[in-house]
């Protein structure tokens, strides 16, 4: 404990396509979309989070809202660096410190990241006062957040479905022995539901309702033991161009996402079928581990688990899995050394 130690705050951040987590002093103090309001006249940030998710699909053109990260990665340099810079300085303990204090980050990123991809983020942290950036494979984190101990010789499965990539890995031993990242998460199931709405419906919703639908009735089966009742949908009729309502039901749900769940499947059994023999043997007894947002689709445990005929389970508040094992990573620095990358 050096004395520059009294001017360096620890926070963890899970850089999500959809949400963005802090955890300061173990706790979550930043829980926001992932969206950014641009003025375009001025080129000014004008609200982040919440607020800018507030006013998605609703701008006129003078405004624009913006999602910094596409596909767990950024895509807007500029945007997601004044993101994160705004979220920092909402955390409550920073707001009463007389300077900007130096930062010893831990944030994490997809396994299937490119080294340019890494550097981008390791750039926005260093610009917004991170003076130490560890980086740790989103997995992992998860596993730690999920309460695995990643340290033992003993093979675990975990699938974290997040907003813009699914992350599938087998970890054993402090590492991932086989992972495989893919494209289809969240934002896929939403754009599947927009799809299926003007195909059946000829009903066009934005973005915001086609994310309250996966919410309130979204299912990976048809056959649930608890079905949500059916929802009434608001939208713009593709044929007359008046607004109209429809009810839908979870089954139309099922079938929408039919298509994207499968490739979840076939992205899991190509994982497991590259699992060595005595991790594969590891996992038959421990099962597979759920975490991220997309795991809280209705009935996609029970389908997974009739694909690998595996016990699946599904992490507790599986939305802050990952950015729970990252602040567990910042906590014992030492302890977790092997796993960071500095």
């Amino acid at each position: 404990m050096g004395f520059f130690d009294f001017f360096t705050e620890e926070i963890a951040i899970d850089l999500g396509t959809a949400n963005t987590l802090v955890i300061h002093n173990d706790k979550v103090v930043v829980d926001s979309p992932s969206i950014v309001a641009r003025d375009i006249m001025t080129g000014k940030i004008i609200a982040v989070g919440k607020e800018a998710a507030m006013m998605q699909g609703k701008t006129h053109e003078n405004i624009k809202t913006i999602r910094p990260l596409k596909d767990g990665v950024i895509a807007d340099f500029d945007a997601s660096e004044k993101m994160i810079s705004m979220f920092i300085k909402d955390i409550p303990a920073l707001k009463k410190r007389l300077f900007a204090p130096a930062l010893r980050m831990v944030i994490c990123i997809p396994s299937g990241i490119t080294e340019v991809e890494m550097r981008a983020v390791k750039e926005s942290a260093e610009r917004v006062n991170g003076k130490e950036v560890y980086l740790i494979h989103e997995p992992m984190a998860a596993a730690i957040g999920i309460g695995v101990d990643i340290m033992q010789p003993k093979g675990n499965m975990i699938v974290d479905i997040g907003g813009g990539t699914t992350e599938i890995a087998v970890i054993a031993l402090g590492g991932i022995v086989c992972d495989k990242s893919v494209k289809i998460a969240g934002d896929v199931f939403t754009n599947d539901i927009i799809y299926y709405m003007r195909t059946q419906h000829n009903l066009y919703v934005g973005e915001r309702t086609a994310e309250k639908i996966k919410i309130q009735i979204g299912a990976a089966t048809e056959d649930l033991e608890l079905p949500p009742e059916e929802m009434n949908v608001q939208g713009r009729d593709l044929l007359t161009g008046k607004p109209k309502q429809v009810q839908i039901s979870f089954r139309e749900m099922a079938k929408a996402l039919d298509k994207s769940i499968l490739r979840i499947e076939d992205a899991v059994m190509e994982t497991l079928s590259q699992t060595p023999p005595e991790l594969a043997a590891d996992i038959y007894n421990t099962g597979i581990y759920l975490a991220g947002g997309g795991s809280m689709l209705r009935g996609l445990d029970k389908r997974l688990s009739q694909k690998t005929d595996l016990p699946v389970y599904i992490a507790e508040d599986p939305l802050r899995a990952v950015v729970r094992g990252t602040g567990i990573t910042l906590k014992n620095l030492n302890r977790y050394k092997s796993i960071l990358i500095k």
